[in-house]
């Protein structure tokens, strides 16, 4: 089951890697999409919150497989328009703390719902993440460009989070029911220490 969803990972990195090319050879905004890639993975909290997604959709199955981690990055869009408007959320920070705590938590108690709900929850908690991103754009860079990284980079980070959800899914059934419920715990842990402030 692994080995199909190499080939969609393998196709989003070479499509990150041809607008950063397009931006080398114009000389607008040049690392613009280098900087917005490289933004999601520099905080611990915006990469256990995408891979927690990966996993929850990967939990569900079917069709919120693709469709919850899409909506994600599609509110995360608006969400960084938002931000790049110099227009504020309130407690954006406790949102995104809330989002690793209530989406690893729901993988550690192998909680199900239906695929419109699952992604109604993570496109709230997308607005933060994505304000949050938008907010943080330097001056120089341009705004589609920016944008662009860091949608790709939080796409790529879903599909890890995927990937890891399948391979779990290799070790057979209860087996990989615990490692699914201790990956989902240790993520809403370590959620509900960066809310506390102790990392």
């Amino acid at each position: 089951m692994a080995r199909p969803l190499l080939l969609p990972l393998v196709a989003l990195v070479l499509l990150a890697l041809a607008p950063e090319a397009a931006l080398a050879h114009s000389g607008h905004a040049a690392g613009g999409f280098s900087i917005g890639f490289t933004h999601p993975l520099g905080g611990l909290d915006h990469v256990l919150a995408m891979v927690a997604v990966g996993l929850f959709a990967w939990h569900l199955g079917g069709k919120a497989l693709w469709l919850v981690p899409a909506a994600f990055v599609a509110t995360m869009a608006v969400g960084g328009a938002i931000g790049m408007a110099g227009t504020g959320l309130p407690l954006v920070e406790v949102g995104i703390a809330l989002s690793i705590v209530v989406i690893g938590g729901l993988v550690a108690l192998r909680r199900t719902m239906p695929t419109a709900l699952a992604m109604t929850l993570v496109a709230v908690f997308a607005l933060f993440h994505g304000q949050a991103h938008g907010a943080e754009m330097s001056q120089a860079a341009s705004g589609l460009a920016y944008g662009l990284g860091f949608l790709m980079a939080t796409a790529l980070l879903h599909g890890a989070g995927i990937l890891t959800g399948a391979t779990i899914g290799q070790l057979g059934t209860q087996r990989g029911i615990a490692v699914a419920r201790a990956s989902g715990a240790a993520i809403a842990t370590a959620g509900i220490l960066i809310l506390s402030g102790t990392i």
